[in-house]
Formats: C-alpha cells, structure tokens, sequence
C-alpha cells in the first residue's frame, strides 16, 4: 500500500476539475494542465476531495499509486499558486536578462548562448539572479536544471549558475611556499 497515494487531494474553491477517460484536466486561476491517468487507477472526485484508487491490487500499481497522486496534486498547486526557482549567477563579467521570448547569458565564453524560453515558462533577471516561474513542475525544474547545465558551478571560486541557497562544496586549492624547489 502506498502513504502517499491513500491521501485525498483538498480540492480549493477557485479550481475546477474535469474527470476524461485517460486524463485529468485542471483549471484554475493560472491556467490549466492534463494530467494523464496511469493504466490501472481511475480517479474519484467527492464534493471537494479527489481521490486516486487503484483497479488492482498488484505491485506495479502500489509502485504508479503515490506517483500518480503526487502528479495531480503538483497540478492542483501549480493552477493555483504556481512554482517558481531561483538561480544565482556567480563571476567577474557574468549576466544573464531576456530579450524577448530568449535568455542571453554571457558566462565567459567567446560568445553569449542564446536560450529559449519554453512555452508556459516566464524568466525574469535581476543583477545576477535568474528567477524561473510557472504552473508545470516538472518544466519549471527541468528549465532550471537546463539553464545551470550551461556553467556548474565550479569548486575553487564557485563560479557559475547555481540555485539560490546551494551548498557548494569548495577545494582549497594549492598554497604557495608549501613545497620546497629543488636548483
């Protein structure tokens, strides 16, 4: 049995759910998203509840129940809240502003990567933060991990794209005066 996928979603006032054959459709005030139902579940919507029920009791759908679950009820807080990552831009000379539906950043490369901006996705800059907002999790931190892949962090001055409040492990480096040269 599954924790995750036993608990009832609260469905909130502003949202509206519609209950297809293979998919779910929410609505809110930010936009709406499908959800696709795994083979095997049906969804159940009573008065303010949804509920994800399992048509089988065998162990692939133990393993889909919570994955499912947690699915529609990201979409239920992305309609209404919406989801949001910040990066921080670390470097002499590095910066990043949109121009248009394309994010330029110039991270120390002969020339500035051009990035676009995927559908359903607003990216706002200020000084060296990049901050990533939508309604899709899944996008929003997979636009953010896209974005940082273009210049990790590295682990002697830290420079580069990384999440705002990352811990980033830093090496010392070599000291000079440590060893003896040898004429």
């Amino acid at each position: 049995m599954s924790k995750i996928g036993k608990k009832s979603i609260e469905i909130p006032v502003n949202v509206k759910i519609e209950i297809l054959d293979k998919e779910v459709m929410i609505k809110g005030p930010k936009g709406e998203l499908k959800i696709p139902i795994f083979e095997g579940f049906k969804v159940e919507l009573e008065g303010d509840l949804l509920k994800v029920v399992p048509l089988y009791q065998k162990k692939f759908t133990f393993g889909f129940w919570g994955t499912l679950r947690s699915l529609i009820a990201n979409a239920v807080r992305g309609v209404t809240e919406g989801f949001e990552k910040k990066l921080e831009i670390e470097g002499i000379g590095y910066r990043a502003n949109v121009e248009g539906k394309t994010l330029v950043l110039n991270l120390g490369f002969s020339h500035p990567i051009r990035f676009e901006i995927p559908e359903g996705i607003n990216i706002s800059t200020e000084k060296n933060i990049i901050k990533i907002s939508g309604i899709d999790k899944q996008l929003v931190g997979q636009t953010a991990a896209k974005i940082r892949s273009f210049k990790k962090p590295e682990p002697y001055k830290g420079k580069g794209i990384h999440y705002v409040g990352e811990y980033i492990r830093r090496k010392i480096g070599k000291k000079a005066g440590i060893g003896t040269a040898t004429s």
